[in-house]
């Protein structure tokens, strides 16, 4: 299981973080009014101002993951399991029953109208889309992508040699790999022939 740990860990981030950036753009909250007017329909981004931000974090986060060292992985996921707990926090209420407050922005922009007692007046009810169950399940991918990053970190193979920081440098009796090592032999000083 190791062995394929980093391309699991990398694999759920990405999609986890790519389906974030996707439901940022997507109706997550539709505003009934009371007037029987049409509904005021609430984007992801609208409804989470974090979704979009920590969304492409995520996403950043798994192609990092991809090629750093051991110290590096532990942070990353940790970060990673940050910004799945604050999504998961900000999401929760959205999906059972969303607060008058998370609409507030976007029925002042449509209506012109601004304040409680306006907003109560307006809207006659919040109905969730499928979006914000589908967005929590992914935050709490993340999470489970990260504890099982954290878990299993230490037994991934290290990444190319350029990118690795963690293990002992490459020496000339080693001899190079490829055009670009003997390259990289030449700019530290050292003689790829021998």
């Amino acid at each position: 299981m190791s062995a394929r740990g980093r391309l699991i860990a990398v694999l759920g981030f990405l999609l986890a973080g790519g389906i974030g950036v996707i439901s940022a753009t997507q109706t997550w909250l539709t505003v009934t009014r009371v007037d029987g007017s049409e509904p005021i329909l609430v984007a992801g981004s609208d409804a989470v101002a974090l979704l979009a931000p920590l969304s492409l974090a995520v996403l950043a986060l798994g192609a990092a993951l991809s090629i750093v060292g051991l110290v590096l992985r532990y942070i990353f996921a940790a970060l990673a399991a940050a910004a799945g707990v604050v999504l998961i926090i900000a999401t929760v209420p959205l999906v059972a029953a969303p607060p008058l407050t998370v609409v507030a922005g976007p029925v002042a922009e449509k209506t012109g109208l601004a304040g409680d007692s306006a907003l109560h007046e307006i809207v006659a009810a919040i109905t969730p889309t499928a979006w914000p169950v589908i967005a929590l399940c992914c935050w709490f991918l993340v999470l489970l992508t990260a504890i099982f990053a954290v878990v299993t970190a230490k037994g991934w193979k290290s990444g190319g040699r350029r990118y690795r920081t963690d293990d002992a440098p490459h020496t000339a009796n080693q001899g190079p790999l490829d055009a670009v090592d003997s390259w990289d032999d030449l700019s530290r000083g050292t003689d790829p022939t021998r």
